[in-house]
């Protein structure tokens, strides 16, 4: 008889429940870990998710716990469904438990996901003396969707392809071979930068939220995207034209942010983002934050524009706009995004020139140990 495919699902959010449920719809043996007890009771409470909408259905699951080690011993495939800014203390957490061969994917993993949380296992003894797992990270979550109660979640749409990369490129096959038995809607990038610098989220959000601050600590109500003028559309086209500039300087070409949106939603019209923002029924009714406390700008920041800007300095590309929305954060907030985000070092690329970062993404570092780096 064959051994049961376990699936391991990080986290207990909108996208977690939904993943959880749906492969287990499918069949599979499916665990899910959360740190915190109270978010997953009603999980453990019911044995499963409830699913509804676009996927219907009551997904059994063999385990809801805040144990790690239990949760990832056996599991062929790992998923990690937390915000972007938890995927450095699940790397930690899951580091002594990994096993040789497990598939980790980030969903997603932003810009530069795969990476830190591969430099966080390396730095950990255990896993430095064998064969690590194969980390990757997709481009985007692949559904739509939203908790609706406890232990309820409901999918909205279901994406026709999402893109995923692994951590050395030269693991991409393998990990969709595993991958794809989940999933069928995942299709293999060229490497981490293709997926990471694809994050538009780190266009539209922060300096979208910082220039409505004012608005958000008096406590107005407005619609997020409707209150994105012709001026502040003008300064995302800049901040939007830096981040194309650095992927090209690494050889990824992306969609710029008005085509992109044209892809992905039906009904986009206008010359220019001002025009297509205010044209995306998508988007309309989206309310702003009612804080400043938001992953609009401490996830989008230190895991969108500060690797962005990061890799951009060392390919000597300039990012005048990105870099002046990352250093009035880091005065409004007190805290200093550049050191605690995905910088060079965080993502095990200190000292690395552009070709070197390519040779080493794509699993042949021949050349940087040549040159006198290390690996």
């Amino acid at each position: 008889m064959d051994e049961p495919f376990i699936v391991t699902i990080l986290g207990a959010g909108n996208g977690a429940h939904a993943i959880a449920g749906h492969l287990a719809l499918k069949g599979f043996t499916v665990r899910l870990y959360n740190k915190f007890e109270e978010e997953i009771v009603h999980l453990r409470e019911q044995g499963g998710v409830t699913v509804e909408g676009a996927i219907e259905g009551f997904g059994r699951l063999e385990l809801v716990t805040t144990d790690i080690a239990s949760a990832l011993d056996g599991a062929r495939a790992i998923m990690v469904v937390v915000p972007a800014s938890v995927h450095r203390f699940m790397a930690e957490v899951c580091a002594p438990y990994l096993q040789d061969g497990q598939v980790v994917i980030l969903n997603p993993g932003r810009t530069g996901g795969a990476l830190e949380f591969a430099n966080v296992l390396k730095k950990n003894p255990r896993l430095s003396a064998h064969p690590r797992p194969k980390i990757a990270e997709a481009q985007t979550l692949l559904y739509a969707c939203r908790i609706t109660g406890p232990a309820r979640v409901r999918i909205n749409s279901v994406k026709r392809q999402v893109p995923v990369a692994a951590f050395p490129a030269t693991d991409t096959d393998a990990v969709l071979a595993v991958a794809r038995r989940l999933f069928p809607e995942f299709v293999p990038a060229a490497n981490v930068l293709e997926t990471g610098f694809n994050n538009i989220g780190a266009v539209f959000h922060p300096s979208t939220t910082l220039f409505n601050a004012s608005r958000i600590e008096a406590g107005e109500e407005f619609e997020f995207y409707a209150s994105i003028t012709p001026m502040v559309a003008g300064f995302l086209e800049a901040v939007d034209g830096e981040r194309i500039a650095t992927a090209r300087a690494y050889g990824i070409e992306v969609d710029s942010a008005r085509d992109w949106l044209a892809k992905a939603y039906e009904g986009i019209h206008g010359g220019n983002l001002y025009e297509r923002l205010q044209s995306c029924a998508a988007y309309r009714g989206i309310k702003g934050p009612k804080s400043m406390q938001v992953r609009y700008v401490l996830e989008d920041i230190p895991t969108g524009l500060v690797p962005i800007a990061s890799f951009a300095q060392t390919a000597g590309v300039p990012t005048p706009a990105i870099r002046s929305v990352i250093d009035i954060a880091c005065v409004m907030y007190g805290r200093d995004f550049w050191a605690e985000g995905r910088n060079m070092e965080n993502l095990g690329l200190a000292g690395m020139g552009v070709e070197q970062i390519l040779d080493y993404l794509d699993g042949d570092n021949k050349r940087y140990k040549k040159k006198g780096g290390t690996s």
